[in-house]
């Protein structure tokens, strides 16, 4: 029984398990802001391409 209370001890006294969620939190914000920047990017060059478009016309 002792040993199950030493690996539990080991285990929340270790940082490995917290830095690991903090890089996940980091690593889900970055793909967010990409992705909202390619949309936003993506979406103003659909539109000047439209007028370009347009203006040839």
């Amino acid at each position: 029984m002792g040993s199950i209370a030493t690996k539990l001890r080991n285990f929340i006294v270790s940082e490995d398990g917290p830095t690991a969620v903090e890089y996940a939190v980091m690593l889900s914000l970055i793909i967010v802001v990409c992705l909202t920047a390619i949309t936003t990017i993506g979406s103003n060059a659909s539109s000047v391409f439209s007028k370009v478009a347009n203006s040839i016309h």
